[in-house]
């Protein structure tokens, strides 16, 4: 049976280059490219036996490491490895402490991310050559908010990302497809879940899972 791969990044050229990198790990496997985070929770819910993501940090409704915590909360079982424009120790360290099984770094030639991902699709978790020592040594930044972001459903997730984004409660609605009183029951959860009174504070929970909240700079990596 043929192994499925998602390729979750919004740069055409460099999902190009992920799915050649795939070919070359596994031939016959089946690749389904997506470029946003609400493309990436539908390709997974239509395809629940997937055997890995490659997932790049910042599509369009990821707030940094918040699309790698909800799939892992979400789907435990499926493999997620980064792929990112950043090659900070610290990102790197973040990106395994929320539970990806490997970093792969945009910069890395071909033959490294086909490497990359046999190693994953092995069963272990890749780093580049000489990293795992050294974030060994680093503090974790795991947070007790990571944990509460993961325990959303797919649906509030998406409420949660609109939030951030600023849409008001019909908008949101509007988009979902789904009532405002619907909407309102979601946020009530959402704020129920993480901890949180009001949207402000939703929105200010939610930066802690950026890739580096003082530096925006990194924003289109």
């Amino acid at each position: 049976m043929a192994q499925t791969i998602i390729v979750a990044d919004d740069h055409p050229l460099f999902r190009a280059a992920l799915k050649q990198a795939v070919s070359q790990a596994v031939p016959d496997a089946e690749t389904v490219e997506v470029d946003s985070i609400k493309a990436l929770q539908a390709a997974v819910e239509s395809h629940p036996d997937a055997d890995l993501v490659l997932l790049d940090l910042n599509m369009p409704g990821a707030h940094g490491f918040s699309g790698l915590v909800f799939m892992r909360g979400q789907y435990p079982g499926l493999p997620v490895v980064v792929v990112s424009g950043s090659e900070e120790l610290q990102v790197m360290r973040r990106s395994i402490d929320y539970g990806a099984s490997g970093f792969i770094p945009k910069s890395a030639p071909l033959p490294t991310i086909t490497e990359a991902i046999q190693a994953v699709l092995e069963g272990d978790v890749w780093l580049p050559a000489g990293v795992a020592e050294k974030i060994e040594r680093m503090h974790s930044d795991a947070t007790d908010f990571s944990e509460k972001l993961a325990s959303l459903t797919p649906q509030q997730f998406r409420v949660l990302g609109m939030l951030a984004e600023g849409l008001l409660n019909k908008q949101i609605a509007y988009d979902l497809d789904v009532s405002e009183a619907t909407i309102k029951a979601h946020i009530t959860a959402v704020f129920r879940k993480l901890g949180v009174r009001n949207r402000t504070q939703a929105v200010i929970a939610i930066q802690q899972m950026e890739i580096d909240p003082s530096d925006q700079s990194l924003s289109g990596s």
